[in-house]
């Protein structure tokens, strides 16, 4: 069984503003979520722990290796999609200036590009891959992956075909089963 845990909070988040491949902190909320993770990942006896190489799910993932005994895997296919241009720009703004574009990303529309960065069928293919090969290594054992919420979206979608997942809530330290 492979479970998905979105990082916990950033600035980022709360303002909101596209974080892409920047090396975003936790704040203070973030680290208390983390914590609350980490206690609710403490009996699901794990025998693979994986992250995204992104700073805040490397912090989330920390504190939650301090409570589970395992150190995290960073694998870079967990990665949140590379926000090109949109990165360190706020979402207000985004919605200003490309509403159209905007409303794709909201949407995990399949057809949907960062201007300058990632598409998110590019994303999924490398987040299904991701999945494909940690289930395999992990035959039948408990596997935590410390990513993104876009990420689990994808990964929900390229493995199980859930359309769903494009628009489901993944509230920072969400954890789903994939």
């Amino acid at each position: 069984m492979i479970r998905l845990a979105r990082h916990g909070r950033t600035a980022y988040n709360a303002e909101p503003r596209f974080q892409g491949h920047l090396p975003v902190p936790l704040d203070d909320v973030g680290r208390e979520q983390a914590r609350a993770l980490a206690e609710r990942c403490a009996s699901e006896d794990f025998t693979t722990f994986v992250t995204s190489p992104l700073a805040r799910a490397r912090e989330t993932a920390a504190i939650v290796a301090g409570v589970i005994g395992l150190e995290p895997e960073v694998d870079d296919r967990w990665a949140e999609t590379d926000a090109g241009d949109w990165t360190d720009r706020p979402f207000a703004e985004i919605v200003a200036e490309d509403p159209e574009r905007f409303a794709a990303f909201t949407r995990v529309d399949p057809g949907f590009a960062f201007p300058g960065g990632e598409s998110f069928a590019d994303h999924q293919a490398r987040v299904a891959d991701a999945a494909r090969d940690l289930a395999a290594r992990t035959d039948g054992g408990r596997a935590l992956v410390v990513c993104h919420g876009v990420t689990i979206r994808l990964a929900l979608l390229a493995i199980h075909g859930d359309e769903q997942a494009r628009t489901m809530d993944l509230p920072n330290v969400a954890l789903v089963a994939l």
